[in-house]
This record gives structure tokens, sequence and C-alpha cells, in this order.
């Protein structure tokens, strides 16, 4: 007979056992009046004031079948509380129960068992103190709500009793949770750990209360899982969110579910739990089944009497991970295809459950496409399981630039793949290979991109997320700087918070306005901004994600702030040869172009960034869309003359050459005497006002095809 079916049967049979009880009960009440339980005669009103006390009419033995007694067991009840559940229960197993606790209530709109009818028909007196404080709300028959007293405002004796659905169904066998927050598991989550070994052979030892501090990807409940079912065979998890509203409720319901599943309990935050109750975690403890707390935060000696076992969740092997993704996409999305989602998705820290929505997410979107599933699919499943409160703090960039829109040198690019390849084998390095720093230090990875405005620093940023299958975050200045002391520390602990969360690339630009150096102390100002900045590198030393700082001024970092990056990567001004495959990307294939574009002469001529470039280019697309033709090589120098102007440069004829007559008047160098009557400084000064000169000639052997090739 299965565990199920014998828990049926114990309560049928025991039910059956009380019922003789209630036949004795009815055959004490007098009278045999047809109105009974409509009105109250005179007569029998007079025998009511002369008659005593009902007598207990409970002879049957105090021993409950095995799977009863179990219940009663983690619930803490004994067996007299065991009867009183099953007659509550008794009108939603049998309908004639109603009609009997009419009759015996002398009310027929009374047809649920009341305390002094449970009393009496336990072998108990209304009178007695013992019986009466089994139905006190703190009592385990209330607390547990394995029974709910209604009509609080009747007599004590008179308030009814109800029994919750839930508990009716376990009764009867059935072992589904009703609340949808809650999870009953009946197998090992997460296989091959010493961890969870160790953590199955003290609880089986009767360790009461365990405390596990979570990691980032969220690990502690599997695993915490997962050795509750190598100890006990059955498993309640509980993950209460962020509403608090209803805490109290799912927590109460994930007790009393543990206690009908005859299964241990996984339930957290412990921080949300405090919050609930300051005695919740003594009351667990109490609980005469194996419990485990987890949470963010270490445990805190103020939250609860009982001392707990104390852990720390590890992240999973790399084994682990790997039979997880195959577990959850299966041989179906899988097929024949070599691909290793594992390796894919190593940049990502993800726990078991979160590896189960991306793979979800993965197959819907391969699906989607009507393709084989890809790494591509596997990055946005992996991504989707970021949360969103990093969006609030900064801008959440999707990145779409890959290496071949990179122009670097190639040490540059081998710096940058570098830096992806320390991301993707942070787990082997530090966990399998031991060789995680210590100090209390993060696991973060932080790199410095250094250089000159326009040079493909943040591009880059975006492309190493992009190789990592990662989201890009750009930290937004605004939201971080604030003027009152101490603001601009918590805004930045902040965000550090939510991306240690999230999988992606914090990116802060301009960063040496946040970690510049610090200064010799001359009054109160310098003395709170250089607390920021040592708190910053403190902070940023306990990071445990990827930080990409960016900097025009290398020299103002603080000094203190090199020995904490990982990383410096310094991005040069390009040469001619960079320029111009700068130049022949940043245009592209689709824009057209005349006959007069020379590619070759503005890269050789004009010493400009990747940035500005791409300035000019948009530029002399605007002005060709406008005359309604193609790109031609005097809309470009005109573009050119726009940035200089903007980066106070002058057109020098020698530098534009043949095409510098074909610039407006006010982006020609002033004559020297117009120059001379100007004040220092305002040479550069230049307004466009003129109209445009003839268009220079072509210079010869220009042809557009092999300019734009690659």
């Amino acid at each position: 007979m299965s565990p199920d079916v014998e828990r049926r049967q114990a309560t049928l049979d025991r039910l059956e056992v009380l019922h003789g009880a209630i036949r004795a009960a009815v055959r004490g009440e007098p009278g045999s009046d047809p109105f009974r339980g409509l009105y109250v005669s005179r007569d029998h009103a007079a025998e009511l004031a002369e008659a005593g006390r009902s007598a207990p009419v409970l002879d049957a033995p105090s021993v409950i079948p095995a799977p009863l007694a179990e219940l009663a067991r983690r619930a803490g009840i004994d067996a007299v509380e065991v009867d009183v559940l099953l007659l509550a229960a008794a009108p939603d197993l049998d309908p004639r129960y109603e009609q009997l606790y009419g009759f015996l209530h002398d009310d027929v709109t009374r047809r649920r068992l009341s305390i002094g009818l449970a009393l009496r028909l336990t072998g108990s007196d209304v009178t007695d103190p013992v019986g009466r404080r089994r139905f006190d709300p703190e009592a385990p028959l209330r607390r547990h709500r394995l029974v709910e007293v209604d009509d609080g405002d009747r007599p004590f004796a008179t308030r009814a009793m109800r029994v919750p659905d839930r508990v009716v169904a376990a009764l009867l066998g059935d072992d589904a949770p009703a609340h949808p927050d809650l999870r009953v598991i009946d197998t090992v989550d997460v296989e091959g750990s010493d961890w969870v070994d160790a953590l199955a052979t003290s609880i089986a030892a009767g360790v009461p209360l365990v405390h596990v501090a979570d990691r980032p990807e969220g690990t502690a409940a599997a695993l915490a899982a997962s050795a509750i079912v190598s100890a006990v065979g059955r498993v309640v998890v509980a993950e209460l969110g962020r509403d608090a509203s209803g805490h109290a409720a799912l927590v109460a319901e994930a007790v009393r579910e543990a206690m009908l599943a005859d299964a241990g309990l996984v339930i957290g935050p412990a921080e949300h739990l405090v919050a609930v109750d300051a005695r919740l975690l003594d009351r667990l403890a109490d609980l005469h089944l194996p419990v485990v707390v987890v949470g963010r935060r270490r445990w805190d000696p103020d939250w609860a009497r009982r001392v707990p076992l104390t852990l720390q969740a590890p992240a999973l092997e790399e084994h682990q991970r790997a039979a997880r993704w195959r577990r959850a996409l299966g041989p179906s999305e899988l097929g024949a295809s070599e691909l290793d989602p594992a390796a894919v998705t190593a940049a990502f820290r993800l726990g078991p459950e979160r590896i189960d929505r991306a793979a979800s997410a993965a197959a819907l979107a391969a699906r989607h496409r009507r393709e084989p599933l890809g790494a591509d699919d596997l990055h946005v499943g992996a991504r989707l399981q970021n949360s969103a409160g990093l969006q609030r703090l900064a801008q959440r960039i999707e990145p779409s630039a890959r290496w071949s829109d990179v122009v670097l040198p190639p040490m540059v690019l081998a710096s940058l793949h570098e830096l992806a390849a320390r991301v993707q084998h942070r787990p082997v390095v530090l966990d399998d290979w031991g060789m995680r720093r210590g100090g209390g230090r993060g696991d973060g990875i932080t790199a410095l991109f250094a250089g000159p405005s326009g040079t493909g620093k943040t591009l880059c940023a975006e492309v190493v997320a992009g190789e990592l299958g990662l989201d890009l975050h750009t930290v937004d200045l605004a939201t971080v700087v604030d003027k009152y002391i101490g603001e601009t520390e918590k805004n930045l602990d902040r965000i550090f918070d939510e991306a240690e969360q999230v999988n992606t690339v914090l990116f802060f630009d301009e960063a040496d306005a946040l970690f510049g150096k610090r200064s010799e102390v001359k009054d109160a100002r310098d003395r709170y901004a250089n607390v920021e900045v040592a708190y910053l590198l403190q902070r940023m030393e306990r990071f445990d994600g990827l930080a990409v700082l960016a900097t025009n001024l290398r020299l103002n970092m603080d000094d203190a702030f090199a020995r904490r990056l990982d990383l410096v990567i310094d991005f040069p001004q390009p040469e001619a040869p960079e320029r111009l495959r700068l130049w022949r990307h940043l245009i592209g294939p689709k824009v057209p172009l005349d006959h007069t574009v020379d590619l070759e002469f503005l890269a050789d001529a004009f010493d400009l960034a990747g940035g500005n470039i791409r300035n000019v280019a948009v530029t002399a697309a605007y002005l060709a869309a406008d005359a309604g033709r193609a790109v031609s090589m005097v809309d470009l120098v005109r573009g050119v003359a726009r940035e200089y102007r903007k980066l106070g440069r002058l057109c020098l004829p020698h530098e534009f050459g043949p095409w510098h007559s074909a610039l407006d008047e006010s982006d020609r160098l002033p004559d020297e005497a117009a120059t001379a009557s100007l004040p220092e400084g305002e040479a550069t000064a230049s307004h466009v006002t003129g109209r445009a000169a003839a268009t220079a000639p072509a210079r010869p052997g220009n042809d557009h095809d092999d300019q734009v090739s690659t």
C-alpha cells in the first residue's frame, strides 16, 4: 500500500472509531421533539436548568494509526488533538456529520464542530484548563493552521471549528501544495556534491536549523533542497518575494505544508523572515522537521536564540553546470549538435533554477526562429534571468558590436581578448585551481580603458560584453553623484549590489570623475572628497562582477587604484592605416558615394580618431541627403571642417590640399590681417555662414569599389 493510500485509510479508520463517540452522544440526548434545534420550549428550558454538565462520551482507546501518529509528531500534537482534528474535518469527509452536529448542538444552523462538543466527544470537560489550552491561538493546532476557530465573539465553548481544505486533502493522501509559491521536491536536484552530502549527514543526525549564506547566482536553495531530500526524502521550498504583504501567510503555508507532506523545509531570504516576526526563526528551529534558512546576508546572532549550523553555499562545479544544462534542454533541443551550453554560458553566474529558466527561454527563441539551438539563443536565455533593479541606476545596452567593428593595433586587441578570457575561465581558475583571493575581496574583474576621446573605449566595452553574451550597463553619473555628504557612496553601493545580482558588464565612462586622485586635506570638503574616493576603492575590491572603467585622463586616476586593476588597456590615436580601415568601415557599403570620394586622402591627411571619423561620415551623409545626391568628397571635407571646429583646430590649406577651396568661407583659415585683429584665442572661432564653394577636381585613380573593400 502506498503512503498516500495508507494515510487516507488511517484517517477513515480513526474517524470510524470516533463515530462511536458521536453515536453515544446522540443516544444520550433527551427528548423526541421533531422541532428540536429550531426553538427552545419552556419544558426544555426547565430541563436544561435542572440538568448537570454533559458527561464525556469517548471510550475508544487513544491509539491512533501510524500515519496519523507521524503527522502528530511533526506537528507537535498529541493523540487527543489528532482526534479533534478528525472530528473537525468530519463534515468535509461525510455530509451526515453536519446533521449530527446540528442535533448535538440543538441548533440545526450550527453544522460544524464546536469547541465544547469537541471537548465532550474527546473525553474532556469544558472546564478542564488542559483541554481548553489545546484551542489557544498559540497551541499547535491553531498556530500551524491545522484547525481554524471562527465566531470569536461567541462564548468559548460554542465557537465553531473548521479544517482548511488543504489539510483535509492531505488527510486523504493528497500531497499537492495549494499555494502556487510552494514547491514540493522529492528528487535530488544537484548531484555529485560533497557539500550536499555533508549537509545531508548533519540533517539526518538531527540538526534542527541551518542557515546558508547564498551566492549572487542563487545556489543555496537548490543545494539545501538536495541535501534534505537525501536525508529525509522530501522537501518544501518557499521563497519570499519583494512584496512583504503576503510573507506571513506564505511562511505559515510553508510550515504547514512541510508537516503535511512529511518533508523538510527550505525557506528564505532570512532577512525577510525576521521582518515578518522577530521570533519566527526560533519557532522554525522548534519544529519537528529539518529547516534550512537561506539568505544573502551572514547570520546575525540577534535573529534567534537558537544557534544554527551556518554554511556558505558553494558555486556549481563545472560538471554540475554541464549536467544541469543537458537535463534542462534535453535531447530534443540539443539533438546531435556539438554545442556545449555550459561552455557557451561560462561567463554567466547562474544557479540551478536560473539555468532551468534560461534553457526554457533559449529553446523558445530557437523555435521561434525555426532553427536549431545556437549560442546566441543561450545568451538571450541567460540574459533574461537578469533582474531589472540595475536598470533604475544605469542604462542597459544590449550589445550589437562585434570584433569586426573594432580597428585597433594587435596588442590592444590581444588585451581585450584576454579580458574576455578572464571572465570565461574564472570558475576554473578561482574554484577548481584554488586561486581565489583572500581578505574578504571579491571575485570581480576590473579593467581600465585609457585613451583619447573617440578611440573606441565604449565600443570595445560593448564588444567584450557581446563576446561574453552579457548585457552592458553604463553608469549614469547623474544618478550617482550627489552634493550631500555620504549620498554618492550610498548610490554607488546600490549600483554595485544590484550589479552583483545581474550578469552584466558594468561600465563607468569618464571614471576619473569618481576615481580621481586624493588631494591634500585643507578643509572639510577635501576630507570628505578623499573619504569618497577611499570608499570607492574598497567597494570596487569587494565587487564580484566585471567592471570596465574608461578615462581620457589616466594621470588623474588615484595611484592606489592601479593595484586593484586586473588589466590596463591603452587606446592609442589611430595611424593612417587604421584610419583608412575606419573610414571604409564607418561609411559602410550602403552609403552611395560618387566618383570624387578619395578615402586614402582622408586617412592620410586628417589625424582623427574613430569617433570623430564617424561624426564626419554622418555629417557628410546628411549634407548629401539634403541635396538629394550621393555623398561626394566635398561633403566629406566639409564634415571634417565641422569636426575641426568642434575640436578647436584650424583648417589649414596644406592639410586639406586641393580640397581647401571647397570649404565654406567660414571654415577656411583667416588671412593674416584678419587674424591679427582678433583677440588671442579667437582665431579658430567660426560660424557657418558662407555658401558652398565650387567642387574641387577629382583626384585621379579613385574607384569607389576599391575604396570600400576590406
